[in-house]
């Protein structure tokens, strides 16, 4: 068999460098990608520090790893050193070993990394504006720091190991018309970013990472509410996939006016709370797609909808599985596997449904006493694919009307249907997105004086009218919408109740 013919065809060093800096990284993902490698590294602290100095601004992120010799330094800063299709250490974060010089790239024209590994300091350096200025258009590493930075490179020589990355030349992030206060903003989204992406390795008792931004920690922020007493989850559920068991547990948050106010924000995540809804993918624990559906659905695909923000379903795939899971070199997205795709729909399903029935009613619980259900003032009749929304005419407040209504029962049941056929579904639906929560029901927010009124009045007709003790009478007001959610006020109600007040 004869050879083919063929050509030698390298690309151009500076070419190739500019065109690799716009794969779509924000500065907070190319942080979180330069951590991933401290991770790999067994590094338990980082500090990231980020200097305003305007247009000479910069970025040092500092880990206490195992640090790298000349040689593995040398290795890391190539471009296409590792093949991804490689087997992995099972902690191992990395895939495409393009993340360090893509992920700076994309935010820096000088990338900096000193290593220091038994007592030896490394230092290489990457310099596009030398590379442009270059006439061989050659892949040109450059040793040691630029002259004049060497002194940022001072935290690493406390260290008995550990790495340091430096960004100079910050032309993606301090551009025209970016201020102080600009920069200030970005520090804070990058802390936002970094405390979801890493909030397993900083959560805990002992956390495995201590991360620090300009001094100050990062704390973890858990999407899933999980310590809330009201945060439904499920049990996990495990599944058997070709690049190795994936698990899945899915989770409702709480509805809004069942959190405090340091809550809600850290629920809210950076995006706020519909963003925030769907899958949430980790790799080795490393958050990688936060909030989405993932393409799945039936018929069409899911949305991110309203009444589905509580719906949060966290995900864990081995690092073997990327290829099955189409994982790109930003590891920002995620594709499952058409073999567990039923499977996932399914848990989603069922996980969307109960976050529409949290999100609707507003986070309370459908109570009974004694077997009994909760008497609802309005039901969902469902028939050839439509919903209609009809008043109960079995209600105690609208039954007690019927019943004495003698001669004017057909006037009170035709205002009833009128009010039915009139319910403002549309206007509810424009208020609801546009405001992004659900419209006040159930006496929210009204004075305890104004709930008395209207519960006094039915307390009457349950004990004078119709006979009940006061007891049985109580008991059936705490199963009638809505002082189901004022039981304080039905157990102030007294033993004898006046004929009028």
């Amino acid at each position: 068999m004869s050879l083919a013919k063929s050509r030698h065809a390298p690309p151009k060093a500076g070419v190739m460098l500019e065109a690799l800096r716009g794969l779509g990284y924000s500065t907070a993902t190319a942080i979180a990608d330069v951590i991933d490698n401290s991770i790999s590294a067994r590094a338990d602290q980082i500090d990231i520090f980020l200097s305003w100095s305007d247009s000479i601004s910069t970025v040092i992120i500092l880990d206490n790893g195992h640090g790298m010799a000349e040689q593995e330094l040398d290795l890391a800063m190539r471009l296409g050193e590792r093949n991804p299709l490689d087997k992995r250490a099972a902690h191992d974060l990395g895939r495409f070993g393009m993340g360090l010089k893509t992920a700076s790239f994309s935010q820096c024209r000088r990338l900096t990394v000193a290593s220091k590994k038994e007592g030896r300091t490394s230092c290489l350096r990457w310099d596009l504006d030398l590379l442009a200025a270059s006439k061989d258009d050659d892949w040109h590493l450059f040793e040691g720091p630029e002259e004049g930075s060497e002194a940022l490179l001072s935290p690493l020589h406390a260290q008995d190991h550990g790495t340091l990355v430096l960004w100079e030349k910050l032309d993606r992030v301090v551009t025209l018309g970016f201020g102080s206060q600009d920069f200030l903003d970005l520090v804070d989204k990058v802390e936002r970013h970094l405390a979801m992406v890493f909030h397993r390795f900083l959560s805990g008792l002992r956390p495995r990472l201590q991360l620090n931004i300009n001094g100050r920690a990062v704390a973890p922020r858990d999407p899933f509410l999980s310590a809330h007493a009201a945060t439904w989850s499920s049990p996990v559920d495990r599944i058997a996939a070709e690049g190795g068991v994936v698990t899945v547990s899915c989770h409702v948050l709480p509805h809004k006016d069942r959190l405090k106010a340091t809550d809600q924000e850290l629920a809210a995540g950076p995006d706020g709370w519909t963003a925030q809804q769907g899958f949430y993918v980790y790799r080795n624990e490393r958050l990688l797609v936060a909030g989405s559906w993932l393409g799945l659905g039936r018929g069409r695909t899911w949305t991110k909808e309203e009444a589905c923000r509580l719906a949060r379903i966290k995900l864990d795939i081995p690092n073997t599985a990327d290829a099955d899971w189409k994982i790109d070199i930003r590891k920002s997205t995620a594709r499952p596997p058409l073999p567990i795709r039923e499977r996932l729909t399914r848990l989603a399903e069922d996980t969307r449904e109960r976050a529409r029935r949290t999100f609707a009613n507003r986070g309370q619980p459908i109570r009974s006493s004694g077997g009994v259900p909760l008497a609802q003032a309005w039901r969902a009749e469902h028939f050839s694919g439509e919903v209609r929304y009809r008043i109960d005419r079995d209600h105690p407040a609208v039954r007690a009307v019927l019943d004495d209504a003698g001669a004017i029962e057909a006037q009170v049941l035709a205002m009833l249907r009128v009010i039915e056929e009139t319910i403002p579904v549309q206007r509810i639906w424009l208020d609801t997105t546009e405001a992004r929560e659900t419209p006040r029901t159930g006496f929210a927010g009204q004075a305890p004086k104004e709930v008395s009124e209207v519960l006094t009045v039915m307390y009457r007709d349950m004990v004078l009218r119709k006979g009940l003790s006061p007891a049985l009478a109580r008991e059936r007001l705490l199963n009638t919408e809505p002082f189901n959610n004022h039981p304080e006020l039905v157990a102030a109600l007294p033993d004898e109740p006046c004929a009028q007040e």
